[in-house]
This record gives C-alpha cells, structure tokens and sequence, in this order.
C-alpha cells in the first residue's frame, strides 16, 4: 500500500494543518509513493523497535524523531543513529503530535483514562467539572495511571470543583488555565511557584504516562486498511525508585 494513502486518510481524522506553529507532524522520512507492508505505532521511535521491525515498514509515532534542523546523519547518536537504521531498512515514518492532541489524545485521556466528562475544550486545555478533595484526586489520578508516587502541587485549597487537563507537556498553559486543579507533565520549579502563589493546584501527570495510549487510540482508525498494525511500546526514558 501507498504510504500517500494512509496519510491522507490520517489527514482527514488529525488534519496536519492544526499543529502548532513551532511543530513538525507530517511525514518525516520516506516518500508518498512507498510500498509499505506493515504499521507500527508508537509513542516515540527508539532503536530496540527499529532493529526488531520489519523492513519496507512505517511507523506513526506521536512525537517527532525531527524536530531541529540535522547537519548530517554520519553519527552514532540519537536521533541519527535511528534515522540511519531507518533508511537502511526502507521504513518510512509518520508524526502525528499536536494535531493528535486537538483532535483525539487529550479527549481519550480525559474520558477513558480518568473517566472524567469534559465540559469544555479550549485547544489543549480540557475543563471538567468535578467534585473531589485535593488527596482524594491524587489518588484517583495515581490509580488510574498505574502509579506508586506522582509530584503535585498543594495550594492548600482542598475542595477541587474545577479540573484543567492537558496531555504532555502543559506548563506554558499555566497563565491561562482558569480551574482549581490543573493536571499535566514536565513542570518546571517556576511554573510550579507561579501557581502555587496564584493559588492553582498541580499534579504531575508525566509526559509519557499521560501520552502512552497514542498506539491505542490510533489503531482503531487503522483497521480499515488490510494491513498488520502493530501497537510497539517505546521506553520511558525516566525510572522511579
């Protein structure tokens, strides 16, 4: 199958043209008239799922492997090594990153991951209405996700009525979120002193946990092409002791 048919057919469920500015979603190694026999999606490429995949392949990932501009591709390190490995083997590779947030990860997160109803979405940001203290959330949240510890912010305000939500990486949301309790990954010590003297409540969802059900998601799209689509589950960089 062409990869040009899957893209568009993906560009129709995510258009393209809703990332950010600053994103690089699209296709990012191969060309619109390759032959490939196989998918792989995957939160992020890494080598141990490039080496065991089969060639002639392509991989839709949520994050970019191309995000700055590259000199070359002679080195030995990330991501070079991977884009190397790539072309060696003819598999061709597809991002889908912040128009897969608009148009389906944070939505799926928030209803089949938390099992919150969404309110109100505005871009990134997802507002639920709840009704939760501040520990019982916390504890909601660690559950759901499967987690032995997560890294919050306490205002001390411990009726939470409002819940923002952003997937990823949502700290420079933090300004414009109008909500008791915000919930998303990868805060800095600023943004948390920042809502912590502006009385919003953090919780630390991760970036990886809150984004890990990308392939999930994306599979069910695929199923109307006749091909093997393989759900790979790419490593969490971050270890908890």
């Amino acid at each position: 199958m062409k990869i040009k048919e899957i893209y568009d057919y993906l560009d129709t469920i995510s258009p393209f043209n809703t990332q950010s500015s600053w994103d690089n979603s699209g296709l990012l190694l191969g060309n619109f008239d390759q032959d490939i026999n196989k998918i792989y999606l995957a939160l992020d490429v890494d080598m141990h799922l490039i080496e065991n995949a089969s060639e002639n392949s392509l991989f839709i990932v949520h994050h970019p492997l191309i995000f700055k501009g590259l000199k070359n591709l002679s080195g030995v390190l990330y991501p070079q090594n991977i884009l190397t490995k790539m072309i060696q083997k003819n598999i061709a590779l597809i991002a889908m990153h912040t128009n897969f947030d608009l148009s389906h990860l944070n939505a799926y997160f928030t209803n089949e991951v938390l099992g919150f109803k969404i309110k109100e979405q505005n871009e990134f940001l997802i507002y639920c209405d709840v009704d939760f203290k501040f520990s019982d959330l916390i504890n909601h949240v660690k559950k759901s996700l499967k987690l032995d510890c997560i890294r919050v912010v306490n205002t001390g305000n411990e009726k939470i009525k409002t819940l923002a939500i952003c997937t990823g990486s949502g700290g420079d949301l933090i300004s414009s979120v109008k909500a008791d309790c915000f919930l998303s990954g990868d805060f800095k010590y600023h943004q948390a002193l920042e809502s912590y003297h502006n009385k919003l409540s953090l919780i630390d969802i991760g970036h990886y946990e809150s984004e890990s059900c990308f392939g999930k998601i994306l599979a069910k799209d695929l199923q109307k092409f006749h091909l093997e689509v393989i759900i790979s589950v790419s490593k969490n960089p971050f270890q908890y002791f």
